[in-house]
């Protein structure tokens, strides 16, 4: 079972964004990262695969030189290989359209040395952006059918093998206001993950010492011009809430009839 992933390199939640004095970029001096969670649930489902089934797991990232950071902690939990796409300097972030056609070459870069990805796994969305795009432009030029939100997959045998005699197939869940609906995928195919599909695993101490000494080629992309331009950013005006005590008990009365009058409830 040979798994690719793509994963995306995100500011870590929870941090203080900054802007560029200009607006126009994200200041990324003081900013930590990690792997996007949607993404980082589709590695450990990669991991997960293998162990039942065999086989090996590729991590794909399109970003900076900085983003072997990420594929190299994938490495630490258990995947085999990864390859960085660069895009040059930190804080370059390319359309999905110019993403997706950087994936897809070097998707079939391996593929052609090393063999065809019986699926492709995806984060639903990334943490920045959330464009919901670059997992499905990516199995459509790849030609492969998927399925985002994924919360559960399994390789089981397909109904009607395909002529190619593989007779496997990935099956998904996706939760659903009614329930959940499952699809079943021939293989080849591509799949996008949902946070919540698992917990994924912490790196060990020789998983660690393994992922420094590992080769992660690094290709670099040339980017076709963006036809989604980002013209300014805009930090959102915080909201300050505000605890006040009105008092202890038969104390604090008078203070909260005068509060629900106030807020018309009296």
């Amino acid at each position: 079972m040979r798994i690719a992933v793509c994963v995306k390199r995100v500011p870590a939640p929870g941090a203080r964004i900054a802007l560029s004095d200009d607006g126009a970029a994200i200041d990324t001096k003081n900013l930590g990262f990690t792997t996007s969670p949607h993404e980082e649930c589709a590695v450990e489902a990669a991991i997960a695969l293998n162990e039942q089934h065999g086989g090996e797991t590729t991590v794909f990232t399109v970003g900076p030189p900085e983003a072997d950071e990420q594929l190299r902690y994938a490495i630490s939990v258990g995947a085999h290989h990864a390859v960085l796409v660069s895009v040059g300097e930190e804080g370059a972030d390319p359309d999905p359209q110019a993403t997706a056609a950087a994936l897809v070459d070097a998707i079939h870069a391996r593929e052609t040395a090393a063999g065809e990805f019986d699926v492709v796994l995806f984060g639903n969305d990334s943490a920045d952006s959330g464009g919901f795009q670059v997992g499905v432009r990516v199995a459509r030029a790849l030609g492969r059918p998927i399925v985002n939100g994924a919360k559960g997959i399994a390789i089981v045998d397909a109904q009607g093998a395909s002529e190619s005699g593989s007779g496997r197939a990935v099956e998904v869940r996706r939760e659903s206001s009614s329930g959940s609906d499952v699809f079943r995928l021939p293989l080849p195919a591509a799949v996008g993950v949902l946070e919540g599909i698992n917990l994924p695993r912490y790196a060990t101490l020789p998983g660690r010492l393994k992922s420094k000494k590992a080769e992660v080629p690094m290709t670099t992309a040339t980017m076709a011009a963006p036809r989604v331009v980002t013209r300014r950013f805009e930090v959102p005006e915080e909201q300050v809430t505000e605890t006040v005590m009105l008092g202890d008990g038969a104390d604090a009365a008078e203070r909260v009839v005068d509060l629900l009058i106030e807020l018309g409830l009296a």
